[in-house]
């Protein structure tokens, strides 16, 4: 445990970190890619135009302000260690993390960074990368001990390649040497590692798209269009797209991920399911696995998309509603589309949801970009929903979505 004065120190440098937040992640970043090269390939360098740097200066604050009452960070600990696994990051990184932090801190606060204040903060990143630590252990043996898990990343072969939408893409991934693929909560993620032109490698997060307990893993990729000619953005969704055909194989690490839809847990409450855009993967393997878990619990669905163009699974989706009575989806377009009994034209609004719900009190999960990820987050405080009945995945730091809302 942190003895009074080290909290106290760490506690008194919340307001000059708040103030200096951005300018000391972006020097941390840009030192740590010079001195340790060989880190680089865990970062996805199309967030280092700024979100990166936002996301660890808010999340430095807000350990400094809550180092004495870590229990507030729990959940956030546990999205870490959860992103942390699925990268395959390993005790011996977090030296490299620290000297560079430390070693950013006092180069950027200059005098300002005391002996006192950096002997601190050694204690107090040494204790948080001891909890992060244990947890991702714990994680690791729990995916190699599954039937048919591994540790590490284990080569997959495509199966099958199947166009959703015009920018979707599904992949079904079966493993190479023929052995079973262990078992996922619905909602999580997998790793796809590939390697880039410059010879070095790089990992994205692809959410699961099917149910769990299928011969194959099935992921359902956006194509990401780059903003400019030789940036990182898009690099790996257009490779996956372009290049990738069945018979290829992927290097993918094991299931991971916070979010996800427990199925041992009964509850009467209804279930609401939104997504937009592409948002709509780890729903779809929510939604599969609540209509198998919960036949008769009352599901509710709303897809929300800029078109009938780039909607995928509509299809699928429709099909399951006429073979569950429990099931009603619904999809608006923000561009125009087809009006019919279950689509309409415009955004998922507060009063257009309440429309749909027979009841407020209900189990709400959702995916989608962050304006829409703000709103109904936004929507579900002011209704006073409570916390253990809202899920999200948000493609970003969660202080993010709940500063905006």
């Amino acid at each position: 445990m942190l003895d009074e004065r080290t909290i106290a120190i760490v506690k008194s440098t919340a307001p000059v970190l708040a103030e200096n937040g951005e300018v000391l992640t972006r020097h941390f970043y840009k030192r740590m890619f010079t001195h340790n090269p060989e880190v680089a390939p865990y970062f996805n360098q199309a967030n280092q135009t700024g979100k990166q740097q936002r996301a660890l200066a808010r999340a430095i604050v807000t350990y400094a302000a809550n180092i004495d009452n870590l229990e507030v960070l729990g959940g956030a600990v546990e999205l870490i260690a959860q992103k942390h696994a699925s990268l395959m990051i390993k005790p011996e990184h977090y030296p490299i993390v620290g000297e560079n932090l430390l070693a950013s801190i006092r180069e950027v606060l200059g005098e300002a960074a005391t002996d006192d204040i950096i002997n601190a903060w050694a204690a107090a990143y040494g204790f948080l990368a001891d909890i992060l630590i244990g947890r991702e252990r714990q994680i690791y043996g729990e995916n190699a001990k599954k039937p048919g898990g591994w540790e590490g990343f284990k080569l997959l072969r495509v199966s099958r390649k199947e166009k959703e939408s015009s920018n979707i893409t599904s992949f079904y991934l079966v493993a190479e040497d023929g052995s079973r693929l262990p078992a996922f909560k619905p909602g999580q993620y997998i790793t796809v590692r590939v390697k880039t032109p410059d010879g070095q490698t790089t990992m994205r997060n692809y959410s699961l798209s099917d149910m769990s307990g299928q011969p194959h893993f099935r992921i359902s990729v956006k194509r990401e269009m780059p903003p400019e000619a030789n940036t990182p953005q898009g690099y790996v969704s257009n490779l996956l797209h372009d290049a990738v055909e069945p018979g290829h194989t992927l290097q993918i690490a094991p299931p991971c991920g916070e979010f996800f839809l427990d199925v041992t847990e009964k509850h009467e409450r209804p279930l609401v399911l939104l997504a937009a855009g592409v948002g709509i993967t780890p729903i779809m393997s929510i939604l599969l696995s609540a209509l198998e878990a919960f036949p008769k619990r009352e599901i509710l669905v709303v897809h929300a998309v800029l078109n009938e163009d780039v909607q995928p699974f509509r299809k699928t989706v429709n099909e399951l509603a006429r073979q569950h009575a429990s099931l009603r989806a619904y999809y608006r377009y923000s561009e125009g589309g087809s009006p019919s009994d279950n689509a309409s034209v415009g955004f998922v609004t507060a009063e257009y949801l309440e429309g749909l719900l027979s009841s407020r009190d209900a189990d709400y999960y959702f995916c989608g970009p962050q304006p829409f990820m703000v709103s109904i987050y936004h929507e579900l405080l002011k209704w006073g929903i409570p916390a253990s009945q809202v899920h999200f995945e948000f493609f970003g730091p969660r202080q993010e979505l709940e500063r905006a809302a």
